[in-house]
C-alpha cells in the first residue's frame, strides 16, 4: 500500500513541475505542450510503482480479510462467505470517487488536483490499515507458495524413473494430524496427476537421509504434492475466467470510446462518457445487496446450501449475464449509427442508451468476481492461499493484454485501403457493433468450456475431515 501511495506522489509532483504545461491544459479544449524527458521518465516510473504496490496489495489484502474469520466457528464462518461481498461493495464504493471527482477534475484539466486527491486517498488508507494492525489476527508465513510448488516439480522430474506404489499409504508424508509446516492441514491423497506422486515416492536414496535432513526438492509430503494438483485443477477454471476479463476491460475502453461518440448532453448539463461506469459501481451495489438479502434466503431454501448457490454456480450466471452486456452494447451501436447525421459528429442517440450495458456489467461483476474470490480462496490449500487470490487479480490483468490483442487482430484483418475496419478512429465510419457481437460469440464459447471444466472440478479432501473441501459443483 505504501508502494502505491509513494507513486501517486512522484505522479502529482511530475505532473505538476514536468507534464501539465501551460497550467490547467489537458481539458476538452486546451492542449498540453510536449513533456519533457525527465517528465516522461518520472511518468513511467510512478505508473510502474503504483503496478508494483497493486500487484501486491490486492491479492494479499483479500486472504488477509479472509484470515480474520475463524472457520472452525459457525458464526464466523458465516461472516466469511459475507466478507468477499462486503470487500467487493468497499472497492466498488471507493471507484464512485475516482468515477465522478476524478473524471470531473480530468474534463477541467485539473490532472493535478486529481492525482494530489488519489495521493491523499492512499495516505488515509495506510493510516487506518496501520490503525487496525493491532486488533488483527496473524498468522505465521508457511512458507513460499511458489517454492512449495516448485519443489513438487523438481522433485517428480529427478524420480522421474521411480515407480509410484500404487498404496496411497505408501508415499511420504509426517506423522501427526498438521503438515511438516505449522497452521498447514494435511491433504489425503488423490488419484489424478499421478505422475507428480513420484515427488512423494520414497527411495532408496530418501530412506537414508535423516528424518530432519530430508531434501524437500527431491522429497514431497503428500500434502505438499496434493497443494499442486489442486492447483493444476484450478487452472482451467481461471483460463474459463479472462474471456469475461476481455468482457470486463471494454468498460473502461471501447464503451468510454462508443459513449464519446453519443449525444453526451441532457439539457444544459454535460455528461462525461467515463463517468458513465457510475452505473457500473451502482448496479455493483444494488446487486450485492439483492443477492445477500434476497436471492441467498431463497435460494438457499430451494436448493439446501447456506450459501444460495455454490461458487462455481455464480461465476457461470456472471459469465451469461456478461455475455449479454455486450450483446446489449452491441444493439445500442446497431442503433446509434443509423442516427448519425454527419460523419465527424456525434450520433444523436443520448448516452444514457448505454445505461444497460453498464447495468449489466455491474450485476455480472456481483456473481463473477466475488463468486471467484470466494472459489480461489476457498479452494487453495493452506499452504498455497495467497497464491490462489493472486490468480484472481491476474485473471483481470490478463484480459487487459487479452483485449488488447483481439482488438489489434480484428483492426488488422478488417480494416484495409479502401475499407474502415471494424474499431477505426472515427467509429462512425466503422462497425463496433460487430466486435461486441464477437465477444458475445467467444463469452458463449467459453461458457461452454466453463460448464464443463466446473463439471469435471474435484475439491481436496482435508485429512483432519471425513468431508472434502466443498467442490461448488455447477
Amino acid at each position: 500500500m505504501g508502494q502505491i501511495h509513494h507513486g501517486l506522489v512522484i505522479l502529482s509532483l511530475a505532473s505538476w513541475f514536468l507534464l501539465v504545461k501551460p497550467s490547467g491544459c489537458g481539458g476538452v479544449e486546451a492542449r498540453c505542450d510536449e513533456p519533457s524527458t525527465a517528465g516522461v521518465a518520472l511518468f513511467y516510473l510512478s505508473a510502474y510503482m503504483i503496478a508494483f504496490g497493486n500487484g501486491g496489495y490486492q491479492p494479499s489484502i483479500a486472504t488477509f480479510g479472509s484470515d480474520q474469520f475463524d472457520e472452525t466457528d459457525p458464526k464466523e464462518a458465516r461472516s466469511k462467505v459475507a466478507f468477499f461481498s462486503y470487500f467487493y461493495m468497499a472497492l466498488n464504493v471507493g471507484s464512485i470517487l475516482s468515477n465522478s471527482v476524478l473524471v470531473y477534475y480530468e474534463a477541467l484539466g485539473r490532472w493535478v488536483m486529481g492525482f494530489w486527491v488519489s495521493a491523499a486517498s492512499a495516505a488515509l488508507a495506510l493510516v487506518l490499515f496501520l490503525l487496525g494492525t493491532p486488533n488483527y489476527r496473524h498468522f505465521k508465513p508457511s512458507g513460499k507458495p511458489l517454492t512449495r510448488i516448485a519443489q513438487v516439480f523438481v522433485a517428480a522430474f529427478r524420480k522421474r524413473n521411480a515407480e509410484v506404489p500404487q498404496d496411497g499409504a505408501l508415499l511420504h508424508e509426517v506423522e501427526g494430524e498438521d503438515s511438516h509446516m505449522s497452521g498447514i492441514r494435511k491433504i489425503l491423497h488423490s488419484n489424478g496427476f499421478r505422475f507428480l506422486d513420484k515427488a512423494a515416492t520414497v527411495t532408496e536414496d530418501d530412506y537414508s537421509a535423516p528424518e530432519n535432513m530430508k531434501n524437500t526438492w527431491r522429497l514431497c509430503t503428500v500434502t505438499q504434492v496434493e497443494e499442486v494438483k489442486c492447483i493444476l485443477k484450478m487452472l482451467p477454471i481461471w483460463l474459463c475466467t479472462i474471456v469475461y476479463s476481455v468482457v470486463f476491460t471494454q468498460m473502461a475502453s471501447l464503451f468510454v470510446e462508443q459513449g464519446a461518440t453519443m449525444n453526451t448532453n441532457i439539457g444544459s448539463f454535460h455528461i462525461p462518457a467515463a463517468s458513465m461506469s457510475l452505473f457500473d459501481i451502482l448496479s455493483v451495489l444494488t446487486f450485492i445487496a439483492i443477492y445477500r438479502r434476497v436471492l441467498v434466503p431463497v435460494m438457499s431454501r430451494l436448493s439446501g446450501n447456506s450459501q444460495g448457490m455454490t461458487e462455481l454456480q455464480r461465476m457461470g450466471v456472471g459469465l451469461v449475464i456478461g455475455m449479454a452486456a455486450v450483446v446489449a452494447a452491441g444493439v445500442v451501436e446497431v442503433e446509434r449509427l443509423k442516427r448519425v447525421e454527419a460523419p465527424d459528429q456525434p450520433s444523436s442517440v443520448s448516452v444514457l442508451w448505454q445505461v444497460p450495458q453498464y447495468a449489466l456489467i455491474g450485476a455480472s461483476e456481483v456473481f463473477m468476481y466475488v463468486g471467484q474470490l470466494e472459489f480461489f480462496n476457498r479452494q487453495a490449500p493452506d499452504g498455497v492461499k495467497s497464491f490462489g487470490s493472486s490468480l484472481c487479480m491476474a485473471s483481470i490483468s490478463l484480459g487487459n493484454y487479452v483485449s488488447i490483442m483481439l482488438v489489434s487482430a480484428v483492426t488488422s484483418l478488417t480494416a484495409g485501403d479502401k475499407r474502415a475496419g471494424w474499431i477505426p478512429g472515427n467509429l462512425n465510419s466503422g462497425h463496433l457493433d460487430r466486435f461486441y457481437f464477437l465477444l458475445a460469440a467467444l463469452s458463449l464459447v467459453d461458457l461452454a468450456a466453463y460448464v464443463a471444466c466446473a463439471m469435471w472440478y474435484k475439491g481436496i479432501k482435508l485429512a483432519s475431515s471425513d468431508d472434502r473441501v466443498p467442490a461448488a459443483h455447477v
